[in-house]
């Protein structure tokens, strides 16, 4: 049974990997359609409190991979479901950066670079929706967010600590009113 899960973290991890163009945060809603609605590991909440506590914890953001295979299959788990989801992308961008610099300056090359920015920011924009659709506190954590990015695009020069503490206050007051 075990070396099944392990397949099956295997055979959900690596395919995304490769779709991770922008970084982990481009595939989270992805991710969240295969642990939560396909394969059933998890609950909409329990995907929620792993990609907080992702987001919390030092290092990289796809740390939802790890903690999701932890949750599934234990140690074993986290280990695969961290080298499924590493070790394609890692291996595809090594290949890609030696051709990139061989072909530089051609047509193709100059129409990736400026093809991909809005690809990565469409995926990354995908699975903000994503968690604010999960999110408990419904049309509040859309406001917080809302408010957030005004924030942030309004004062370019702001801590983002500071809108990280308002959108936390924010988000504790709308979980108390509803």
């Amino acid at each position: 049974m075990r070396n099944g899960v392990l397949w099956q973290l295997l055979l959900v991890f690596a395919p995304l990997s490769l779709l991770s163009i922008g970084g982990g945060q481009s595939i989270i809603a992805d991710i969240d359609k295969q642990v939560v609605h396909i394969q059933g590991w998890l609950t909409q909440s329990e995907f929620l409190d792993l990609f907080a506590i992702s987001r919390a914890a030092p290092g990289p953001g796809s740390l939802l991979a790890t903690l999701i295979g932890w949750k599934v299959a234990g140690i074993p788990g986290a280990l695969v479901a961290s080298a499924a989801l590493f070790l394609p992308s890692s291996l595809l961008t090594y290949g890609a950066a030696r051709l990139w610099n061989r072909h530089r300056g051609r047509r193709w090359h100059s129409a990736l670079e400026l093809g991909l920015p809005p690809i990565a920011s469409g995926l990354v924009l995908s699975g903000a929706f994503t968690v604010l659709q999960a999110s408990p506190e419904g049309g509040a954590a859309w406001i917080i967010a809302a408010l957030a990015t005004a924030m942030l695009l309004l004062l370019p020069k702001c801590n983002p600590l500071i809108v990280l503490a308002l959108g936390g206050i924010g988000g504790v007051l709308a979980a108390r009113l509803i």
